[in-house]
């Protein structure tokens, strides 16, 4: 902690050779004239001695904002010239960088701004500096980030998100720390081996499980880059499968009706009743247009399958299958899969025998409480800042965006108010 005891120091300015003399308040902005003046130093070209000469047309430096009002400073710097070589040098302070016009508090709001989703314009226009957004990518480029290829986290999580039209980049995130270990511009099964080829094969050992998407694409790679990993399958995307084809099967059966039927209308329209998880349905009554009366959503399911019988053994079929994936019951899933599964449809069998082909994989979802649920969230938070950008064209710039905005960790700076 340390204590201010002067004007300079409460707005940010901490060298003393300057000296503020007046202030104007304008309806925009707020105004700030000061003065840097200082013993003349010795001279850096012939190391003579120099004196005061005059002052240097003022210096208009964009500041950080006083009293919620952007601010301007109006810097007279002092020129000194030399007795020896006649050369005129001009006085150097810490506020600005030489031959800069923006100041240092403007840069390190906007690192710190960087840490946020806002898009770069927002940033610009908040600091009121350059629309162009030149000196925000300029404070973005003064960031690098050096990946360690020395150590791996035990639990990985992969995928990919889109970047640019028709573009997937690939990401890996640590699974306990959520920090991002990489960002790849594309997802070629090349550029990921080599990418991780950089690690040892000690660290790569050291890995012991991987969550996925099941794409499929990874699970070879996996297979050879980290020789001790459990693939886990993404608990998500199992359900997606099975959501999918028992609405499939919804709509293939509802185009038997002719559209202004009974059996259509309440196919089409109450479709989220019957993709929902049955433990979840709302109590709660409804007016039901179709059916022309008020019902509860178990009490209109039961009147679709009274009215579509065959739609009720797929029914029941998805909603066992996602009961025994939520309680984990590995044995009865599989038993009810391979029981099943000659009698089906051939959307669900489809389906199915995918669950079957990745057998080991999903066992390891159900067992292993491990998902690609935070990496989601992730991409979720990497969405938002391509959205407030509307896009990036460079992608190294967006990758940078990214590490600063979610790898960067924050401290609290909201102020816990006290009653009085």
């Amino acid at each position: 902690m340390e204590h201010i005891n002067h004007t300079t120091l409460l707005i940010g300015i901490k060298d003393k050779n300057i000296t503020l003399n007046k202030a104007i308040q304008h309806d925009t902005h707020i105004e700030v004239f000061a003065t840097l003046d200082y013993h003349p130093p010795k001279c850096k070209h012939c190391k003579g001695k120099q004196i005061k000469y005059d002052f240097q047309k003022p210096s208009k430096i964009p500041f950080i904002e006083i009293g919620a009002f952007p601010s301007l400073i109006r810097l007279k710097k002092r020129r000194f010239q030399c007795k020896s070589c006649r050369k005129v040098t001009v006085a150097e302070t810490t506020l600005v960088q030489k031959n800069c016009q923006i100041s240092e508090m403007v840069r390190q709001k906007i690192a710190q701004l960087l840490l946020n989703r806002e898009a770069l314009t927002h940033i610009a226009s908040k600091l009121a500096i350059s629309t162009s957004t030149s000196t925000v990518y300029r404070n973005l480029k003064q960031f690098h980030f050096q990946e360690d290829y020395t150590t791996l986290p035990e639990i990985l999580s992969w995928d990919e998100f889109s970047y640019q039209k028709g573009k997937l980049a690939f990401i890996a995130q640590d699974f306990n720390t959520k920090k991002i270990m990489t960002i790849l511009d594309n997802r070629r099964q090349t550029t990921i081996r080599n990418h991780f080829f950089k690690y040892s094969k000690e660290a790569r050992k050291k890995v012991k499980v991987v969550t996925v998407d099941m794409s499929g694409s990874y699970i070879p790679l996996i297979k050879k880059l980290f020789p001790n990993a459990k693939i886990v399958l993404d608990r998500f995307h199992i359900v997606q499968h099975m959501s999918r084809a028992l609405n499939q099967t919804r709509i293939n059966i509802m185009k038997q009706f002719d559209d202004k039927s009974l059996e259509y209308r309440a196919l089409k329209y109450y479709w989220k009743f019957i993709l929902k998880d049955s433990r979840k349905l709302s109590l709660k009554p409804f007016y039901a247009r179709t059916f022309r009366e008020t019902l509860t959503p178990r009490e209109c399911l039961k009147k679709i399958f009274t009215l579509v019988p065959e739609l009720k053994d797929y029914y029941d079929l998805y909603q066992l299958l996602l009961f025994h994936l939520q309680e984990k019951n590995t044995d009865q899933f599989w038993g009810l899969i391979q029981d099943t599964l000659p009698h089906l449809n051939r959307t669900f069998k489809t389906t199915l025998s995918t669950f079957i082909r990745y057998k080991n994989y999903i066992t390891n979802a159900i067992e292993l409480p491990y998902s690609n649920a935070k990496l989601e969230a992730t991409n979720k938070l990497i969405k938002d800042i391509k959205r407030n950008a509307f896009g990036y064209r460079n992608f190294e710039n967006f990758k940078k965006r990214i590490f600063i905005a979610l790898n960067i960790k924050k401290e609290r700076t909201k102020f816990v108010l006290s009653r009085a």
